[in-house]
């Protein structure tokens, strides 16, 4: 075959759909007979790179809110969050199927169920856990823990009420089953970086 052929729009598009086509049995896997594996993962990578994110913004802002950090990167911070993010996947991959199992649904009435139930169960679950977690992971005495959770619970979860119903109306929505503990992930990326930022602060 020619060069004027490889570059051809016709044969990059041929190429470009059959590289498609061969990672569709790795992502049904992935979401499919490992869905709880992915979830669990992403979750912790997910949270780690929120800590990273704040972290480099520590280091752009220097030391006006926090203490400055010797090196680039805290790891063992970004360790710890790591963990906490894996801590939580279990517990979001088996409230979503629970959701979708008792409310198959998407109309407006099942939808408005799930995000109530998201937030009334959900929420405050990954909340203590977060925190919880944490304090564990950094060795703190459980009394500690406990007065940190109950000094920052209703800041974290006023603005989880901001973020959230809004963001689980598109997720009840249009997102497939499968993918929902993903799109929460994703979503809540940026949602991390604040999560960080309040249990980091001084």
């Amino acid at each position: 075959m020619k060069l004027k052929d490889l570059l051809s729009p016709r044969y990059m598009w041929f190429g470009a759909t059959r590289n498609i086509g061969a990672g569709k049995p790795i992502a049904n896997k992935l979401f499919g007979k490992y869905l709880i594996a992915t979830n669990v993962i992403t979750s912790g990578v997910l949270m780690s790179i929120g800590d990273m994110i704040l972290q480099e913004i520590e280091i752009q802002k220097g030391k006006q809110i926090f203490p400055k950090l010797k090196k680039r990167y805290d790891w063992k911070r970004v360790h710890r969050m790591f963990w906490v993010g894996i801590i939580q996947g279990p517990p979001q991959h088996i409230f979503f199927k629970c959701l979708d199992k008792y409310y198959p649904g998407h109309d407006y009435i099942s939808i408005m169920k799930k995000i109530l139930l998201d937030q009334v169960i959900q929420s405050p679950l990954c909340i203590a856990l977060f925190f919880v977690s944490n304090g564990i992971l950094e060795g703190q005495e459980f009394s500690v823990t406990v007065s940190e959770l109950k000094k920052k619970f209703i800041v974290v979860y006023c603005i989880d009420w901001l973020l959230w119903p809004p963001a689980q109306v598109l997720n009840f929505y249009y997102v497939p089953p499968q993918y929902r503990v993903l799109y929460v992930n994703l979503t809540t990326l940026m949602y991390n970086v604040f999560l960080s930022f309040t249990k980091h602060r001084e």
